[in-house]
C-alpha cells in the first residue's frame, strides 16, 4: 500500500533543473516522496532519472531547485554528510575481500568499534541471508549473491534513504524477476525509503508503491502502478507503460471515429471533432467466430505463453497489427477470418500531437461489422 501523501515527505524535490553545457538534463522537476516508500523514476535512457538520482546522493549539482531530507537542505552538504546511500549498478564490490568485509568496509572506515561492526555486519547478514556465503570473496557468487552483498552494505549504515542506481540490469531474466520480489521484501523487512532509477517498465511496477515517469528531462507523470497503466495522463506514458493498441480520429460524443473501421466506443472527454487517439490495452481486445458481432479480421499469428496466449490480427481498414492477450491457448489457426471487439469501458482516449485524419462521410454512422 502506498504511503498517504498527506503526511510531510521525507524527501522533497522542489523544481530542480539540471544542465550538462547546453544540455537541459532535467527540467523542472518537483517529486514529494514518503517514509518507508518504494519509489521509482523510470523512464528511457537519456531522460534524466539517473542526473537526478545522483543530484540526490551528492554527485551531480542542479542548475536550480531545491533537494530536502526530513526539511533539511541536502544540496549544501557533500555526498558522505548526506544520511543517504547510493548502491551502483555494477555493486562495486572488492574482489580482494570476503563478503563480511565488504559489507564492513564502510562502517570500519567510519571509525567505528569492531563490536559495533559486527553486530550490524551480523544482523544485515542474516536479513539479506548471507551468511553461508560470508568468508567467499565476490568471484565465487552468482549475479544475485553478488547483487545481495551490494545491497547489504548499503543497508549495515542505517541510511535515512536508500538509492538504487539499475540494480537488477546485471542480472538474467529469471534472477531479475525473483530479486524484484526480494527488494519488495527487504524494502518492508527493514522498514526504509527505497529510491530506484531504471528504464525496465515491469521492474518498476512490481516493485514501486509510486512511479515517477520521466521523458526528455520533464515529469511526465507520478502516479500508482495501476494509475499509469489504467490512467495514463499523456501518449508517451499510455506508450511506455504496458502494450497497447492505437488508434487515431477525430473525438465524437460515442468514441473515436477512425478511417477504415468506423467509430471504436468509448466514454472521454475530450472534445467532439479533436484529434484523438483511443488506447486500447491487449487484455482488452476479445476475438470472436466470424459469424458473430464485431470488427472483421484476419489471424497472423500467435504465440502461447503458458496461462495465456498473445494473438496478432489484421483489422479490415486498419493498417497496423492489433495485438489480444486471450487465455490460455490460442484456438485461431493463421488466416482464420475472426471478429473482434473492444472493451469499450476500458478503452482511455486522449488527445493527439497529431492532427486528426479525416473520416469517411459514412464512418460516424458505421458500427462494428
Amino acid at each position: 500500500m502506498s504511503p498517504s501523501p498527506a503526511t510531510d515527505p521525507l524527501l522533497r524535490i522542489e523544481n530542480v533543473s539540471a544542465h550538462y553545457g547546453e544540455v537541459l538534463a532535467v527540467d523542472n522537476v518537483s517529486i514529494d516522496i514518503q517514509e518507508n516508500e518504494f519509489f521509482a523514476l523510470l523512464g528511457p535512457s537519456g531522460c534524466g532519472k539517473t542526473t537526478l538520482l545522483r543530484s540526490i546522493a551528492g554527485f551531480e549539482t542542479p542548475s536550480s531547485g531545491r533537494i530536502e531530507l526530513d526539511g533539511r537542505d541536502l544540496l549544501g552538504l557533500p555526498p558522505h554528510r548526506r544520511p543517504v546511500n547510493l548502491m551502483f549498478q555494477s555493486y562495486a564490490l572488492f574482489g580482494h575481500m570476503s563478503v563480511e568485509k565488504n559489507i564492513a568496509y564502510g562502517l570500519e572506515a567510519e571509525g567505528l568499534d569492531r563490536t559495533e561492526v559486527r553486530t550490524r555486519v551480523g544482523e544485515v547478514m542474516e536479513t539479506i541471508g548471507l551468511g553461508k556465503w560470508a568468508k567467499r570473496r565476490p568471484a565465487q557468487l552468482s549475479g544475485g549473491q553478488r547483487q545481495r552483498v551490494a545491497l547489504a552494505r548499503a543497508l549495515v549504515k542505517r541510511p535515512r534513504l536508500l538509492l538504487l542506481d539499475e540494480p537488477l540490469s546485471a542480472l538474467d531474466r529469471q534472477v531479475r524477476g525473483e530479486m524484484q520480489q526480494e527488494l519488495k521484501r527487504l524494502q518492508h523487512e527493514v522498514g526504509l525509503t527505497f529510491v530506484v532509477v531504471t528504464h525496465d517498465q515491469e521492474e518498476a511496477m512490481s516493485m514501486a508503491d509510486r512511479v515517477a515517469v520521466l521523458n526528455d528531462g520533464r515529469l511526465e507523470q507520478l502516479d500508482t502502478p495501476v494509475g499509469l497503466y489504467e490512467r495514463p495522463d499523456s501518449l508517451f506514458v499510455a506508450g511506455f507503460i504496458g502494450s497497447s493498441n492505437q488508434f487515431v480520429g477525430p473525438a465524437t460524443a460515442a468514441g473515436i471515429d477512425v478511417p477504415g473501421i468506423g467509430v471504436i466506443a468509448a466514454t472521454h472527454r475530450v472534445p467532439a471533432g479533436t484529434a484523438a487517439t483511443a488506447i486500447v490495452r491487449p487484455e482488452d481486445v476479445s476475438i470472436h467466430p466470424s459469424a458473430e458481432a464485431g470488427y472483421r479480421a484476419t489471424v497472423l499469428d500467435s504465440s502461447y505463453l503458458g496461462g495465456s496466449s498473445t494473438v496478432q490480427v489484421h483489422l479490415d481498414g486498419h493498417e497496423r497489427p492489433v495485438h489480444a492477450t486471450v487465455a490460455a491457448s490460442a484456438p485461431y489457426a493463421r488466416n482464420a477470418e475472426v471478429r473482434v471487439r473492444f472493451d469499450a469501458e476500458r478503452v482511455i482516449v486522449l488527445a493527439s500531437e497529431a492532427p486528426a485524419a479525416t473520416a469517411p462521410p459514412a464512418a460516424a454512422t458505421v458500427s462494428p461489422r
